[in-house]
């Protein structure tokens, strides 16, 4: 049986009737009359929760068949593991010079394409560097740029700011060293369009949730401020790298395979809390 333009369908041979994908619908767009019923009238979040929570398979939305999604029993990591990795990620700043494979940063982007957004707008653009040679262009297109407005002085000479910048043409000229993107064979960069519900936010999430899912196979990641900075001095850049003018960038994400191996966690806290009593 299908019903509206989102492609509700109900297998009445499987539907037992239960009731969780109404009760569970965040728009409220389902009822039961006997089986699930469909308001097509109703603002549907295309959230997929009816297709999720039912227990035997038997609803499909969006032209989403029930069978290719992943089972969830016995799958998630103990918290002991999720503990592991939230503690034991470093920020990477030495890497191989080797690229990741392609097919594996696409299972990355994939996975953090999941990663929840206000509203489900669902609107966060991913925009990465693949490869080494590409990245070794925009590397060099970069000090470049930011060299020449040292020379011309349009780059201060003090503050947080001017010591990072100029430290980073510094080093690059004398040392060939990298202080900008690390070494690091990949970029990816999270922008939203200005107009959906909560752009910033949901830009920061995408990144963090690729973050997770990259440390979990053995990459390491960097939170790029540094080229946060740079892009400040060359606005333009982002139109080069094909990111929408109309799009909020969020932040920028270096990658790659580490050159080095952390052991164990280090030693933070106790977290600040703020307990509320009312």
């Amino acid at each position: 049986m299908e019903q509206s333009m989102f492609n509700f369908r109900v297998d009445e041979k499987l539907c037992i009737q239960c009731g969780e994908c109404a009760a569970d619908c965040p728009a409220g767009v389902i009822h039961m009359d006997g089986f699930p019923v469909f308001d097509e009238d109703g603002g549907c979040y295309r959230c997929q929760h009816c297709l999720a929570v039912c227990p035997s398979g038997a609803i499909s939305i969006l032209g989403r068949d029930p069978e290719a999604s992943q089972l969830l029993a016995g799958t998630f990591p103990a918290p002991a593991q999720m503990s592991a990795l939230i503690k034991g990620r470093r920020s990477v700043r030495r890497y191989r010079n080797e690229d990741v494979d392609a097919a594996l940063i696409d299972e990355l982007l994939d996975v953090a394409g999941h990663a929840p957004t206000g509203v489900n707008s669902q609107s966060v653009l991913f925009t990465v560097v693949k490869e080494r040679t590409v990245m070794d262009s925009l590397r060099g297109e970069v000090f470049e740029r930011l060299g020449k407005l040292k020379d011309s002085g349009g780059l201060p000479d003090d503050g947080l700011v001017g010591r990072y910048m100029g430290g980073a043409v510094k080093g690059w000229r004398e040392e060939g060293r990298d202080i900008v993107f690390r070494g690091a064979p990949h970029l990816l960069i999270t922008s939203a369009p200005k107009t959906a519900p909560c752009p910033a936010q949901d830009t920061l999430i995408a990144l963090t949730t690729f973050q997770m899912i990259a440390h979990a196979h053995g990459l390491g990641t960097v939170w790029d401020g540094i080229f946060m900075m740079a892009l400040g001095f060359c606005p333009d850049l982002t139109g080069r790298l094909g990111i929408p003018v109309d799009h909020v960038v969020g932040y920028a994400m270096a990658f790659g395979w580490p050159a080095v191996e952390y052991h164990r966690t280090v030693q933070r806290g106790p977290a600040q809390v703020n307990v509320v009593n009312l």
